[in-house]
């Protein structure tokens, strides 16, 4: 089969869409992925935003990242998935380079940890 590679994607759903809706399309997504030998690593719903230009006359979607390990082989199938979805109105898939997802992992880290130190300073100038 060959090697697998980390690979992430992001979809936009219609917005218009119940809440239930948009969760059994991304379970739909995800179990798809994973009967095709896929193993998730990440799964992100960024939700509701405004859209950059309309998109078939719509001006909003819903957001959804997810990165992935999979074979090369399932990649042009998850294409066709999004492309079959009636749901999915863009999407986008790029092979993740292993260096990138760790250096994202630590600035995440720095800037949480960057985050308590500044709500330590001003519960601590509050308190003054």
């Amino acid at each position: 089969m060959g090697v697998q590679r980390l690979y992430e994607s992001t979809y936009i759903l219609n917005a218009i869409l119940e809440d239930a809706d948009i969760e059994a399309t991304i379970a739909r997504t995800t179990a798809f992925l994973e009967e095709n030998g896929a193993k998730m690593v990440e799964l992100n719903k960024m939700g509701r935003r405004r859209l950059a230009y309309p998109i078939n006359k719509k001006y909003n979607g819903y957001y959804v990242y997810m990165a992935f390990e999979a074979h090369s082989e399932a990649l042009p199938m998850l294409e066709k998935f999004f492309f079959l979805e009636e749901h999915v109105m863009r999407h986008l898939s790029l092979q993740l380079d292993p260096k990138l997802r760790e250096f994202r992992k630590v600035r995440a880290e720095a800037q949480a940890a960057r985050a308590a130190a500044m709500a330590e300073a001003a519960k601590s100038g509050v308190d003054m």
